[in-house]
């Protein structure tokens, strides 16, 4: 992937137009500008940088509900700063709806549809930057695979999280609700709470309020320094959400001046910085995957050693959701993640000199950041952190020759045993654990579900949080090929590579196998031996596609690894 950048070849007065001067200069443009009329531009347009504003909003997720304000606040910030905004849509798809469905198997799909129609728009369209407003788990790294492949001039915004909502004094989200299900399964709710809990946990628009996928990728999207100070830690509905925006507007146009482009900013110290914020943070494990992912896009060499490098020196000092106490809404309350920033640089757990997308250094933008207000209990000191050391665990072993990340919060302890209990998909892995199957001691293993065997590598949100709902979050591990949700919490293993579809050795795992999780020795082991191994190694026959046609055929044959990040554009 190259980083050379594109220079103006037309004449004089094109250097912030690169692009779009390609389709608004000359006689013979004039069919295009034409068009451009229609659209609302007028004849001083024309020699003006444009922007393309990529709005995720849609109806089909709170998350996401209120981008298309947030799209009109970037886009006016663009025209009063003197360029051309130009607002286009891209999908969304709902991770919370579609959960534990058929429905799922389109969610990672859609990262890579999102990618792919930001880079088709702006790439025709001859954008000269491009400011992109997400609000999702799938639709952020998206956006930011789209950022990297068109390297001008860009800038991310998130579009906030939600306010928590309320039960019995106590703050709720969807995660309430997932695990709500589990407690009314072990008869410790009526249907009549379970439904009190339903109506009340999700309050109104922006992304799921702990620190699951969608705010972890915010807050390392703003320490890859793609995002304005502050942007990853703002209320969905807040003045100073648009005010993010109206920043961002005017933002990018000075970066289109100096020319200064993604891969600029996303270097491999830049990624570092990432994977300590979501270490930092007690982070979701689906922020490996797509790290992975956005800095092979950008040409960085970043894979799942380096998380474990990383953190082995950055200790979990979050106390949030869903492993901890509180919701990001009170993180906000306190000052974001900006002061946590400076802390962190102050014992060189992050490196100060990158750019980031203000034009200056990640250091010289926390220069008058102030620190948190004494006596808050949401970022503890490192003193006292939740967690030493990272809570992201890459683990090899028999089972996962090529890695598999854990979540291992420190409460579940570092070590789990047991006897596997071995599903062919969720569903069935859920109805098992629902129906009072699923007993202290057992390895729950969920395969075919990678990102080929799938196809999509669905999230695992509904069976572990019914484990949490039962009350067996000590007492049961679950192993699978497939992802956790960001509010997935408890002894789990995912992204286990090579996944089952492939041939891979969770697909010799039988009931009643021997499975230990070492999170010290970092290891996962099925506790067969070599000889049986190979014996049962060598029956191993790759099953038959799921799906012949469409978005899912199309995924399962080009998608590498989850260690790989499962991009799709690697093997072509």
């Amino acid at each position: 992937m190259s980083k050379k950048k594109t220079t103006p070849s037309c004449g004089g007065g094109c250097c912030n137009r690169p692009y779009s001067s390609h389709i608004t200069e000359g006689p013979e443009r004039a069919a295009s500008r034409a068009m451009l009329h229609a659209v609302g531009f007028d004849r001083g347009d024309f020699a003006k940088a444009q922007v393309g504003i990529a709005s995720t909003w849609s109806m089909v997720t709170p998350c996401n509900m209120h981008i298309d304000v947030l799209a009109r606040e970037t886009c006016g910030a663009v025209d009063q700063a003197g360029g051309k905004g130009v607002i286009f849509n891209t999908i969304t798809i709902s991770d919370g709806i579609s959960m534990g469905t058929d429905g799922m198997h389109y969610s990672l799909v859609s990262r890579e549809v999102i990618a792919d129609s930001i880079e088709t728009v702006v790439g025709c369209q001859m954008f000269d930057g491009l400011v992109a407003i997400g609000g999702c788990d799938k639709n952020m790294p998206g956006c930011m695979l789209a950022i990297a492949r068109l390297n001008r001039p860009a800038i991310f915004v998130y579009g906030g999280t939600i306010l928590p909502g309320k039960h019995k004094g106590k703050d709720v989200d969807i995660v309430s609700v997932f695990e709500a299900v589990g407690a009314h399964a072990r008869g410790d709710i009526d249907d009549a709470e379970l439904k009190k809990i339903e109506e009340v946990s999700i309050p109104g628009p922006g992304s799921c309020g702990g620190m699951y996928t969608a705010n972890t990728m915010a807050s390392a999207i703003e320490a890859l320094g793609m995002s304005l100070p502050g942007s990853s830690s703002q209320a969905a509905i807040s003045e100073d959400k648009a005010a993010d925006c109206r920043a961002a507007g005017e933002a990018v146009l000075k970066l289109i001046e100096k020319n200064i482009t993604p891969k600029d900013i996303l270097t491999k110290k830049a990624f570092e910085n990432a994977i300590a914020m979501v270490c930092a943070l007690g982070g979701s494990t689906n922020a490996v995957l797509h790290l992975i992912a956005m800095a092979w896009t950008a040409g960085v060499k970043i894979g799942l050693d380096d998380f474990t490098r990383v953190g082995k020196k950055v200790p979990v000092l979050a106390d949030l959701k869903p492993s901890g106490t509180y919701v990001m809404a009170e993180l906000v309350k306190i000052g974001g993640v900006q002061p946590l920033m400076k802390m962190m640089l102050e014992k060189g757990l992050l490196h100060g000199d990158c750019l980031t997308v203000t034009g200056k250094t990640l250091a010289e933008n926390l220069k008058k950041v102030k620190p948190y207000p004494k006596g808050q209990q949401v970022i503890r000191g490192f003193d006292n952190p939740i967690k030493p050391e990272s809570h992201l665990v890459i683990l090899r072993g028999n089972l996962a020759p090529e890695g598999a990340v854990a979540k291992i919060s420190g409460k579940e302890g570092l070590f789990f045993e047991g006897k596997a209990k071995v599903f062919a998909s969720e569903e069935s892995a859920l109805k098992a654990i629902l129906d009072g199957s699923i007993k202290k001691g057992h390895v729950i293993v969920i395969r075919f579900e990678g990102p080929v065997g799938g196809p999509g590598m669905r999230e695992m949100l509904s069976p572990t949080s019914a484990v949490m709902g039962k009350g067996l979050g000590k007492d049961v591990a679950l192993i699978t090929d497939g992802r956790f949700s960001g509010g997935s919490h408890g002894f789990v293993v995912g992204h286990i590579t090579p996944e089952a579809a492939i041939g891979g050795p969770l697909a010799i795992v039988k009931n009643g196998d021997k499975i230990s999780i070492d999170a010290e020795k970092a290891e996962l082991t099925l506790h067969i031996s070599k000889k049986e191994m190979k014996e049962r190694m060598a029956k191993v026959k790759r099953p038959k596609a799921k799906v012949k046609r469409g978005v899912l055929a199309k995924y399962a044959s080009t998608v590498t690894t989850a260690s790989e990040g499962a991009v799709t554009d690697k093997n072509l």
